[in-house]
């Protein structure tokens, strides 16, 4: 168990350093962008696309993180009904739930298109497409150990929240 935890807390930290690192990236080509278009009254393009780019990857990266710490945003009137057996049994199953989307959806959906995309370039940047799709199987890569690390810790009555509190 001790060796499922050290996993999740280096997760956390690596892709937690990614969010950082992409967030100040955005910053600073965001305050490079307004500088050459309000001051030198020369738009940058190359930096628009990277703006955009930077934000669906950190979008993605902050969205498997998120789901790791089990803090998404989720309706639980209907779970805080149930007595805590079932509770937990609902956990289960929504985080198999969450799994099957990973893999399906983001995994073998993202690999998917990023084959299609792959002799397409962007406009600006000249990257290929198919490398800014690459977010999409590296999050659902990323969701789905942290499902199966949910999971796991659902079933031994490992509560993440109290564990974070001390």
């Amino acid at each position: 168990m001790e060796t499922l935890h050290t996993i999740r807390k280096w997760l956390d930290k690596i892709v937690g350093t990614i969010c950082i690192l992409l967030f100040a990236l955005m910053v600073v080509v965001g305050s490079y962008q307004i500088i050459t278009r309000f001051i030198f009254n020369n738009p940058s393009t190359i930096s628009e696309e990277l703006l955009t780019y930077s934000f669906a990857w950190m979008a993605m990266f902050a969205t498997a993180y998120v789901f790791g710490k089990r803090d998404h945003m989720r309706m639980t009137f209907v779970v805080d009904k149930l007595a805590p057996a079932q509770r937990k049994v609902l956990e289960i199953v929504l985080e198999i739930l969450v799994i099957a989307f990973a893999v399906i959806v983001l995994i073998y959906g993202g690999f998917n298109i990023m084959g299609l995309t792959m002799t397409q370039k962007t406009a600006s940047l000249g990257v290929m497409m198919g490398q800014v799709y690459a977010v999409v199987p590296i999050s659902g890569i990323l969701i789905a150990i942290y499902g199966i690390l949910n999971v796991v810790d659902l079933c031994k009555g490992y509560e993440r929240k109290e564990e974070e509190e001390k």
